[in-house]
């Protein structure tokens, strides 16, 4: 198989095939010789914050020493973004050959797998080759019935923060979804969550205590703020008041003390305590994990789209936020870092979403829109959006391109901006599949003026 082969074969069988249940994915591990049993999983469920926790987790262990695995979704611009190791993305000619290895046991299936299902598949036998001394799993869709819940115990399953979400697949309420998320926890694993509130947290302790798991809730009080730029923010990660004294060793100890994150947000300090909490668990249970090694994992992570900064001037952000909690998280990202800046927003959405909701949260903040259609048969058209948003009262531009798009905020920025005061804000955010577009397009864009400019200072000599 050439690489263009490997992904029309995965993409044939995209969203619109996702079932319920495990069995098509058991058998088809089972017939690649169950490479997932050769493994050890820290396992990360929930609605909001699991591809942030888990950066942070994974990058932590990395500069411990430990040889990682990683398996984040969806993938931002390049499709090996799904499948890493030790921070680099699978070989183009390792995804070929074991997607040529995978298709033949599938294609005799009597029920062929999923695009999810075939992808979890690649990247467990991917794993085993590779020899990861840990696999930081994340979750797509779910929990109980999720492909990557083929697993044994992990040595932590992590529930991150949760709430209403694929109702038509996970339920109509907090709890049932919880129930599903839940279903990550076995016997043998130790449980880190995220502070829910008491609807959900009802029923993570009711789950643990019926698989005798120790549970242990990542408490946000830990955490103190001591610096918050667009660079990046400084935190006091304080000892754990429960943790019972002091331990006889050191590096099985609660963490504390001071660390800078590279990602942004209060809630990413939140998603830090998740991952803080899950090394701490990590350390009791063997792993030799520093607090050198957590300060540099925390400093050095990596995770586009989430109010990424692509630009300071003229000031650029990319937000993946897809649905009414990540734009409360977003809109308490342009409180804090952007306070009295007007704000374009460049939109897309998928059809699927709350997009009503998600405008009535960010309006407040808007100066005007720009939109855009994402890269899925479930978007929502950007002329549609754009209706939308004029009912409101806003002024709204369709673009037929991202780069129409892109240049269109650009322009819109410019024409609000003023001598005194800031400068306004483009803030582009609704859907991770249009979030690598418009990040690989502004770096395209950003250099080709560059070169131009280049060009002019040459012409000038």
């Amino acid at each position: 198989m050439t690489i263009k082969e490997a992904l029309d074969y995965l993409n044939t069988y995209g969203w619109s095939q996702w079932k319920l249940g495990l069995s098509r994915t058991r058998e088809l591990l089972e017939r690649l010789g169950d490479p997932q049993k050769d493994l050890r999983f820290v396992h990360v469920a929930g609605s909001n914050g699991k591809g942030s926790t888990c950066a942070m987790i994974e990058r932590i262990l990395r500069e411990a020493g430990y040889t990682t695995g990683f398996y984040p979704s969806p993938y931002i611009e390049d499709f090996r973004e799904r499948i890493r190791y030790c921070g680099e993305y699978i070989e183009e000619e390792a995804l070929c050959r074991i997607t040529e290895q995978v298709a033949k046991i599938a294609d005799s299936m009597e029920e062929h797998p999923t695009h999810f299902e075939l992808i979890t598949a690649i990247g467990m036998e991917y794993f085993r080759q590779k020899k990861c001394d840990i696999v930081v799993l994340e979750v797509g869709l779910g929990g109980t019935f999720d492909s990557t819940n083929i697993i044994d115990a992990p040595e932590a399953a992590v529930i991150t923060n949760i709430g209403l979400e694929h109702t038509e697949y996970l339920g109509n309420t907090l709890a049932e979804i919880a129930g599903n998320k839940c279903g990550i926890i076995k016997k043998g694993s130790d449980v880190v969550c995220y502070e829910n509130v008491p609807e959900v947290m009802e029923v993570v302790r009711s789950t643990c205590a019926q698989e005798g798991c120790p549970l242990t809730i990542a408490r946000f009080g830990r955490i103190r703020l001591l610096e918050q730029r667009l660079e990046g923010q400084t935190f006091q990660w304080l000892p754990d008041g429960q943790s019972g004294g002091l331990s006889e060793n050191p590096e099985a100890a609660p963490l504390s003390g001071s660390f800078r994150l590279a990602l942004i947000g209060e809630y990413q300090l939140h998603n830090a305590a998740v991952a803080l909490t899950t090394i701490e668990v990590l350390r009791k249970r063997g792993y030799e994990i520093p607090r050198e090694a957590v300060r540099r994992g925390l400093e050095k992570v990596e995770w586009p789209a989430r109010f990424e900064v692509l630009s300071p001037k003229p000031l650029f952000i990319l937000d993946g936020g897809h649905n009414p909690q990540c734009a409360e998280a977003l809109t308490e990202s342009i409180r804090q870092y952007l306070p009295g800046r007007r704000v374009v927003f460049l939109m897309g959405m998928l059809a699927d979403k709350d997009y009503g909701r998600v405008i009535d949260i960010v309006a407040p903040f808007a100066e005007k829109f720009v939109c855009l259609t994402p890269d899925s048969p479930r978007a929502l058209p950007a002329r549609q959006l754009a209706g939308e948003l004029h009912g409101r009262g806003f002024e709204a531009v369709p673009c037929a391109t991202v780069e129409e798009g892109i240049l269109t905020a650009l322009a819109k920025a410019e024409e609000l901006s003023t001598d005194a005061g800031q400068e306004p804000a483009v803030i582009a955010f609704g859907s991770l599949y249009m979030a690598g577009a418009v990040r690989g397009t502004f770096f395209r864009i950003v250099k080709d003026r560059e070169v131009a400019k280049n060009r002019e200072t040459a012409k000038g000599l």
